[in-house]
């Protein structure tokens, strides 16, 4: 049975170029198996992932800038064995930024499409503002060092790690990282939670493909029961591919909508989350408009 621990710890984080304050980071830790955490922490971006092996420590994605240290002290407190391997999921700030307090003789991981939007920080779709670049003042520490196209094995036995790309989804380079010996994934944002999801088309997203690529993930993928979201609690194999029905809807609706010669805003305003996913999250109404825009412009393309 999954317990909860937590950890607060003080860091000075910087506001503007010459005022600093101090804030709270507090690391709520939940565990899943013997040796799988789940941290989690408030302003802290998405779930980071800890898989403890027999000679080391995988880490799945690090929060927001700041975060990587509590990170590590979190890890700290669970294990005596080092962080060997970090794995980024995709580019986004609130899952990569800690990558910089990690050791150079850390082996960071990810999709070639994710190195690639790592190193551009291009801003995110309905945002006109980069991310932080935390990689500017680092001389790239904490970018890929390995990646992957479509399958890649780490470790072997009990201490495999399974990562898979299937495709566009949230960003052009999701991976799904499995941990066989425990039948659990870690998703990132392609399966952010039970809500609207979160399509950035300026960094490969895709409303079109997205349906696809979730169920071919829950095709594909063998013997999990477990999913680690991006930004909420854990879900089951059987809401993967609820999920991608969800999405599959989503874009039946807007493909239906411009037949009737709709507009963007009418697609919108109009659309309520279907009765069949009525556990689903209310959604933010200019996250809805936003990937109706998003999908309108791939299938104007």
């Amino acid at each position: 049975m999954a317990r909860s621990i937590v950890f607060s710890v003080m860091v000075a984080l910087s506001v503007g170029v010459v005022a600093t304050q101090e804030r709270e980071m507090v690391i709520e830790v939940e565990q899943l198996e013997d040796n799988l955490y789940v941290l989690r922490g408030q302003g802290g971006g998405g779930n980071t992932g800890v898989f403890v092996t027999g000679d080391g420590v995988v880490v799945v994605d690090t929060k927001n800038p700041g975060w990587g240290q509590p990170i590590l002290e979190a890890i700290r407190e669970l294990t005596s064995n080092p962080v060997t391997t970090l794995v980024n999921t995709h580019s986004h700030g609130d899952h990569v930024s800690g990558n910089v307090a990690f050791a150079s003789s850390v082996e960071f991981v990810a999709h070639e499409v994710t190195k690639a939007n790592m190193e551009a920080m291009r801003p995110y779709t309905g945002r006109t503002e980069p991310p932080v670049n935390v990689f500017a003042d680092t001389d790239g520490h904490g970018l890929p060092t390995r990646t992957f196209t479509d399958r890649l094995t780490i470790g072997s036995g009990a201490d495999r790690v399974d990562l898979y790309h299937f495709g566009r989804a949230h960003t052009g380079g999701d991976a799904f990282v499995v941990f066989p010996a425990l039948r659990t994934m870690h998703a990132g944002d392609a399966f952010l939670g039970k809500r609207v999801p979160f399509l950035d088309a300026e960094n490969g997203g895709s409303g079109v493909a997205i349906a696809d690529t979730l169920q071919r993930a829950h095709d594909t993928i063998p013997d999990v029961d477990t999913i680690i979201t991006g930004h909420s609690t854990q879900a089951s194999w059987a809401d993967l591919s609820e999920w991608a029905a969800f999405n599959r809807d989503f874009l039946a609706m807007v493909r239906a909508g411009r037949e009737a010669g709709q507009t963007v805003d009418q697609i919108a305003n109009e659309w309520t989350v279907p009765t069949q996913y009525d556990d689903y999250s209310e959604p933010n109404p200019s996250s809805v408009r936003r990937n109706v825009q998003v999908i309108v412009d791939e299938l104007e393309r």
